[in-house]
């Protein structure tokens, strides 16, 4: 049986700090021994640690590490299907499968992701209005439950734990494989148009506009004030074809990644140097387009290593929230509003457009804007982010749970009303609760505590 040890996590955030009981199974028969060790009271699965949060801690408790658990299992190219472990990263994915013409059709903002991982926060990408999320792409999984038991599911093989455990975050088992369907591809590349936006109204409207294209997002300076707030650079971008690319079409950047060696001091981040880097970073994209890569388009700080170090020692919190769109103008303003009054200086803050909802009750995105931002973890982030909370409530919102650190069990109930739903697929599958995490005992999942 693989052991279990004492060890400190965080999430991406680096905030919070917990120790753990941690085992790294490298077969799948460790993994379902490891999942049966009835000496550790409750486990959490946990991929690359790129939830942000405390969704894949486990404080004084088990967390199962299923990096080394990443095999390829088959691809069935008719279908452009993958099958895989679940520990399988998206970077494996696209290091092997873009030079053959397949790209993945949901990526979020780092490929440093398991495939599990990607299912249990049913993660999205910049084409959500078009193309759904990660999920609208799974054919199937396997779910090892605590009883030892091994489920096949789909939309027709047990529906009920499929969609409780995408975007279950990890609560109702482990997902030992999946088959998910790529996408055929000619370039690597994407090309992109930039238009600079002067205030909120004009941000807003210029990603209505880019709807039309397969992936709007916008950047925003959220230390611009007064007729300025909400300003930004708004990014559309379509798949590029072999004409309009000089070389080899196919050929992933395999540029040196560059490293943060040291945590940047707590000062490092403030007001001023924020706002220096935000003109710059305005002033550079003039209305233009290019072709650029998809390293540089979908996960342009993957590029740095350990950037999250930028936030020192403290760490940081990203809050994302989605608004709907009869609102959504109204409450952005008055985030932004907020965010600018508190000298808490995000590094970075991303608004994208979201379609429909899925038919997972814990599944985040539904029609709307998608507002992200980055806040260093300084005193009194707690109480601020709450605050925050409280305005996406007032505009029926929510936020996410693969990023969250600071919500309550009474502010998660109004923002997912489906919960009840999931409790009770999650009390039939597990019916001792031992799958939970730091994320659910503190935020009270089905009696969690």
């Amino acid at each position: 049986m693989t052991p279990f040890a004492q060890r400190e996590l965080t999430g991406w955030g680096r905030y919070p700090r917990q120790r753990c009981r941690v085992a790294r199974p490298e077969k799948r028969r460790e993994l379902v021994a490891a999942a049966s060790d009835t000496e550790v009271p409750n486990l959490i699965a946990r991929g690359l640690g790129r939830s942000y949060g405390d969704a894949a801690l486990n404080d004084a408790s088990g967390v199962l590490l299923t990096e080394k658990l990443g095999r390829f299992l088959g691809f069935d190219a008719e279908s452009a299907t993958l099958h895989a472990e679940g520990g399988a990263s998206l970077a494996d994915i696209v290091n092997t499968f873009v030079p053959r013409g397949y790209f993945l059709p949901v990526t979020p903002g780092t490929r440093f992701v398991t495939i599990g991982g990607a299912i249990a926060c049913d993660v999205h990408g910049k084409n959500h209005h078009r193309d759904g999320c990660f999920s609208e792409h799974l054919e199937e999984f396997e779910l090892l439950l605590a009883s030892s038991e091994v489920l096949i599911c789909s939309r027709t093989q047990n529906p009920a734990a499929f969609w409780a455990t995408i975007g279950g975050m990890g609560l109702t088992g482990v997902i030992l494989s999946a088959k998910i369907r790529l996408m055929p591809i000619q370039t690597a590349f994407v090309r992109v148009s930039y238009a600079r936006t002067k205030n909120l109204e004009e941000t807003l409207a210029q990603l209505t506009r880019d709807a039309a294209t397969r992936y709007p997002v916008a950047w925003l300076d959220c230390l611009a004030t007064g007729s300025n707030l909400g300003r930004g650079v708004a990014m559309s971008g379509d798949l590029a074809g072999v004409d309009e690319v000089s070389g080899e079409p196919l050929l992933l950047e395999s540029g040196r990644r560059r490293a943060v060696p040291l945590d940047f001091p707590d000062f490092a981040l403030n007001p001023r140097s924020v706002k220096a880097f935000n003109a710059l970073y305005y002033a550079a994209h003039s209305e233009v387009q290019r072709v650029v890569s998809f390293e540089r388009f979908f996960w342009p700080l993957d590029s740095v290593g350990g950037w999250n170090r930028i936030y020192g020692a403290r760490g940081f919190i990203q809050y994302q929230c989605v608004l709907p769109p009869q609102t959504a103008p109204q409450g952005l303003r008055q985030l932004l509003d907020t965010v600018a009054a508190s000298g808490r200086a995000p590094f970075l803050a991303v608004l994208k457009l979201f379609g429909e909802a899925n038919a997972a009750p814990l599944s985040f995105p539904f029609a709307g804007y998608c507002l992200a931002l980055d806040l260093p973890a300084a005193p009194g982030i707690v109480e601020f982010a709450q605050e925050l909370d409280a305005i996406t409530l007032n505009h029926g919102g929510r936020v996410y749970l693969a990023k969250d650190a600071t919500l309550t069990p009474q502010s998660l109930r109004r923002m997912y009303p489906r919960l009840p739903e999931f409790e009770a697929v999650k009390a039939q599958l597990d019916p001792n609760w031992r799958f939970q995490s730091s994320l659910s005992k503190r935020l009270g999942i089905g009696g969690a505590a």
